[in-house]
């Protein structure tokens, strides 16, 4: 794990610009490693974070906390570089004991005043309790699952038109009772489109913009929406939620491939920003943390079908969070992850790469899948059909799990649909709620 990408980027004031509080040697004036006194989020240096690169539309709440930074930021600056003189008054005594006096004579004035007999009476009585407490109260007793997942025959098909009397749900081998079922088309989609600009893919990047173009304009319907992040050794947030294939697609052509990576290297395609480690600094490709991070920051707070679509090779070099992490966050928020194995073999000198059975087991464990097209255009093109299809061609089943306990534990998952060789894709599990501590 290397140390360098752990360091958080603060945002500045002057626009896009990112900075990253150096590791080692003197910092310069008013940077947040001279804020010694102040003790703000900018001094956090080991959270990673998505950084928002000309990205509109931002969350108000992002909005807030990069507001918070920027304050606290600024005050610490303020306290380096000038010093200010503090001066004294003296005042009178008797004007003191004046000043503290005249209060109490006004609260015992205001004690004698007889109330007015059309006054409504005070009461004691405790207020009541307050309806949003309630309603939160009854949300935690209820724990309703909801199972996104699509069927297959055994030539690979989609299989519509399926009914409640055909599936079945066992939660750790229990049979669970179905509540609801139904096949969704209509239902709102959340997307998250997320490319790898390392240096592995500078030979993909443009089939990748193209091909990604595309398919938002023929998938995202008037409710739906879709962001945009890009990764290598950092982490990009190039457009935010949004329903405009065009801002989508103008984002996506702006992605530029790390060549340097923040190293202040010469800029030689494939050095800095690529899975390969290379000369000077450790270098990287969060994917791992790109994940985390999307699953936590942008998909938790959202309802309905979610799904990643990440184009990449599968590589991952330097994140702080494990595979295992980044699939659980995803779990967590019922998020679909799609892996488009899409890499250059020459890239690697013959020696191949291992980010085939990691972006499998990250697709699957979630209930996506993962569709290796190497640099083929048409198969790229192929498979985000495929894809959309799939999002469309969706169930719903919801229940009430049998085992009520609110433990955090992971509960496995299985689906089973009647017919011969019939393949549900569906996530393995999920991890129940943490109820409340006494």
């Amino acid at each position: 794990m290397y140390s360098e990408l752990r360091s958080a980027p603060v945002l500045s004031n002057d626009g896009p610009q990112v900075f990253f509080p150096p590791l080692n040697g003197p910092s310069p004036v008013g940077s947040p490693a001279q804020c010694t006194p102040c003790k703000s989020p900018c001094m956090s240096r080991n959270r990673q974070i998505i950084r928002r690169t000309n990205a509109p539309q931002v969350a108000p709440r992002l909005r807030k906390q990069t507001g918070l930074h920027l304050s606290l930021q600024w005050k610490c600056s303020l306290s380096d570089l000038f010093w200010r003189p503090t001066y004294q008054m003296r005042v009178p005594s008797y004007f003191v004991v004046l000043l503290v006096a005249l209060p109490l004579f006004s609260a015992a004035a205001w004690g004698q005043l007889v109330p007015s007999p059309d006054a409504p009476p005070v009461s004691n009585a405790p207020p009541p309790p307050d309806d949003d407490q309630s309603v939160g109260t009854l949300r935690l007793n209820v724990n309703l699952v909801d199972l996104f997942f699509t069927v297959k025959n055994h030539s690979g098909e989609l299989v519509p038109h399926l009914t409640k009397d055909d599936c079945s749900v066992a939660e750790d081998k229990v049979p669970q009772t179905l509540k609801n079922f139904s096949a969704e088309t209509h239902l709102p989609l959340t997307l998250g489109l997320m490319l790898d600009t390392s240096g592995s893919q500078i030979d993909v990047l443009p089939l990748e913009q193209q091909a990604g173009g595309q398919f938002l304009e023929r998938v995202l319907k008037s409710k739906d929406q879709a962001f945009l992040v890009s990764f290598d050794v950092n982490i990009d947030l190039l457009q935010d939620f949004t329903n405009s294939p065009r801002m989508l697609e103008r984002a996506m052509n702006k992605a530029q491939i790390n060549t340097a990576g923040g190293n202040g290297g010469s800029g030689i395609p494939g050095l800095g920003g690529g899975t390969i480690p290379t000369h000077g600094g450790p270098k990287g490709t969060l994917l791992y943390d790109s994940v985390f991070l999307a699953a936590n920051e942008k998909m938790a707070d959202q309802n309905g079908r979610k799904a990643l679509i990440i184009l990449t090779d599968g590589d991952d070099q330097g994140s702080d969070h494990k595979i295992q992490e980044s699939i659980a966050a995803a779990q967590r928020a019922n998020t679909i992850v799609y892996v488009i194995l899409i890499a250059e073999p020459s890239f690697y000198g013959g020696f191949g790469y291992s980010g085939y059975s990691a972006a499998k087991k990250m697709s699957e464990e979630t209930g996506g899948r993962l569709i290796n097209v190497g640099t083929n255009g048409r198969k790229l093109e192929a498979a985000f059909q495929q894809i959309e299809e799939e999002l469309r061609t969706e169930y719903l089943a919801s229940y009430t799990p049998t085992n009520a306990k609110q433990d955090g534990t992971f509960r496995h998952i299985s689906v089973q649909c009647k017919g011969d060789d019939m393949k549900v894709q569906v996530r393995r599990g999920y991890y129940a709620p943490k109820g409340e501590q006494k």
